[in-house]
């Protein structure tokens, strides 16, 4: 008899912690749908020559892109969008007001390749604090472009 009742016991609390479970993973989902702002899409690089440009992107990134057109040329990396649009008006030194950091597992290595290709040194790769490193470049069209190594970061499936 004890056995019985241990057993509808735990058959409770099994399915308690399921319907909890269930309750909030729905308010997550509600709470995401909410929300205007999708999160980062892509990032967006203005340049001189959108064919070198393309060309160099490919090899940098080691992808060809899935948009190529005279106007836009995307990429998609993991997940995210790299776009490349021809660049308009007068050429002068580009700010970095913002960056974008692009993942990667072995942040030296690929600076180091991307400097190989042509990218110039803009900020070495230095740890921030904890085990995260940052990094940026500057591409052959002056652009900024910034890498990361941050194990603590996963992207939600």
């Amino acid at each position: 008899m004890q056995k019985i009742i241990f057993i509808g016991i735990l058959i409770l609390l099994v399915q308690f912690g399921y319907s909890q479970e269930k309750i909030e993973s729905n308010t997550s989902e509600k709470n995401m749908k909410k929300t205007s702002i999708l999160g980062l899409r892509t990032t967006i690089y203005k340049v001189g020559d959108i064919e070198k440009a393309r060309d160099w992107y490919a090899k940098a990134f080691e992808t060809k892109a899935y948009f190529d057109e005279p106007y836009y040329v995307g990429f998609n990396i993991g997940g995210y969008e790299l776009g490349l649009q021809p660049e308009e008006g007068t050429k002068g030194e580009k700010i970095e007001s913002v960056v974008s950091y692009w993942g990667v597992d072995k942040i030296q290595e690929v600076y180091n390749r991307l400097i190989s290709l042509g990218a110039t040194e803009n900020e070495k790769p230095y740890n921030v604090g904890g085990e995260i490193m940052t990094a940026t470049l500057k591409d052959p069209f002056g652009n900024v472009i910034g890498l990361i190594y941050n194990p603590y970061f996963k992207l939600k499936n």
